[in-house]
């Protein structure tokens, strides 16, 4: 596979989510790190990108001088990525599509619906793509579940129960800790924290699985927290275009969770269960049969499994390894494109800007329906009506 070059907006030191993708873009290969905006201090982004390898020309103090530079250049990257602050994607994400770069966003994607509609447009029409990083949908075995409802082992789906929830908001003390305040601040996260944060990643994960859409919802969001002006705890009910019934529980408060992203999927003649704390076994129970665990690297996998799983069996792969997953079908999508040939449908599986629109039309829904005493509202985005 050629080597791509790939920028990085945001992720600086310090950041909780740059090493991860600093790690999957570059695991495979596929990808050279060559360009980056890495801090809001332009000093400190320069310093802290140049520490990592990359050149003084490319190093720069912030996303418009990137933009400006990058755009100019016959060298130009084939791919950035935007890992800042809520508000800030759908500036940064738009500009970049507008200039025809190829865009992997941080979810959300966007802070309202029609930003978001917005993005699909600008991707469309610029014929380059725009992926979202619901990252957790690079693990092989969640590949392997989605492979498995497509090809019809559960028969139809009737349920489906997502959750995202832990317990590393719980402390009242650390109302003044600005890693922690952001999140629950209108101006900064939007009209959501934990559904938007977290609760996006379980419902997008249902709609991944099952290959269906949210269509309809009921929400009732708490701040159990004193003083937080969002919600930090959130249950919501979903109805799906297929007919498949959903119930998601988010939470930041849930002490003694660690993490706490889990999917149940009960179709006819089957059910699974996957957590992302154990994310090499898949557990899968056909109809009168017996409780079956389902090995990551184990023979006999789908394509879908195989392609996204790197060491043998019984060694655990990580995060940064689904992230790598996003990032290596960017890299089969883009050569694909370039070399006009079809892309790799086991590998091209990562998430698009129609998939971080639909996630923000819902939290708007869940939003409303929260504020309605939990009333059933439309969670589709006006354009998908």
């Amino acid at each position: 596979m050629a080597r791509l070059t790939w920028g990085l907006i945001g992720g600086g030191e310090g950041s909780q989510i740059g090493p991860a993708h600093r790690l999957g873009a570059r695991l495979d290969g596929a990808f050279d790190f060559v360009a980056g905006a890495l801090d809001h201090d332009p000093a400190a982004g320069r310093a802290f990108a140049q520490g990592l390898g990359v050149g003084p020309d490319r190093a720069y103090g912030d996303w418009r001088e990137m933009l400006a530079a990058e755009a100019a250049r016959p060298d130009r990257l084939d791919l950035v990525t935007v890992a800042t602050p809520n508000a800030t994607h759908f500036e940064i994400t738009r500009a970049f599509l507008e200039a025809g770069f190829n865009v992997l966003c941080e979810k959300p994607m966007t802070t309202t619906v029609a930003e978001g509609e917005a993005i699909v447009r600008a991707a469309a029409a610029g014929g380059v793509i725009c992926a979202v990083n619901y990252g957790y949908t690079g693990y092989s075995l969640v590949r392997h579940m989605r492979a498995m409802v497509a090809r019809g082992d559960l028969g139809r789906v009737r349920l489906v129960v997502a959750e995202f929830a832990h317990g590393h908001h719980a402390n009242a003390a650390d109302m003044d800790n600005p890693r922690v305040r952001w999140r629950y601040d209108p101006a900064q996260a939007g009209v959501s924290a934990q559904f938007a944060d977290c609760g996006i990643h379980a419902l997008h994960m249902a709609s991944f699985v099952t290959g269906q859409e949210v269509t309809s919802l009921s929400a009732d969001f708490a701040s159990l927290v004193p003083g937080r002006v969002l919600e930090d705890d959130a249950m919501v009910n979903f109805r799906m275009d297929g007919g498949t019934v959903g119930r998601l529980w988010t939470s930041s408060v849930a002490l003694g969770r660690q993490h706490g992203l889990t999917i149940q999927v009960f179709g006819e003649t089957g059910g699974l269960r996957w957590a992302q704390e154990q994310p090499n076994q898949l557990y899968w129970m056909p109809l009168g049969g017996r409780l079956q665990v389902i090995e990551r690297g184990e023979a006999n996998l789908s394509p879908e499994a195989d392609k996204s799983s790197r060491v043998t069996v019984g060694h655990a792969e990580g995060m940064p390894l689904a992230f790598a997953n996003i990032y290596s079908g960017l890299a089969e999508a883009i050569l694909a494109a370039r070399e006009g040939r079809a892309a790799d449908p086991a590998l091209t599986i990562f998430p698009r800007a129609e998939d971080g629109l639909r996630s923000m039309a819902a939290v708007h829904g869940a939003v409303a329906s929260a504020q309605g005493n939990g009333v059933w509202v439309d969670a589709r985005p006006p354009m998908f009506r």
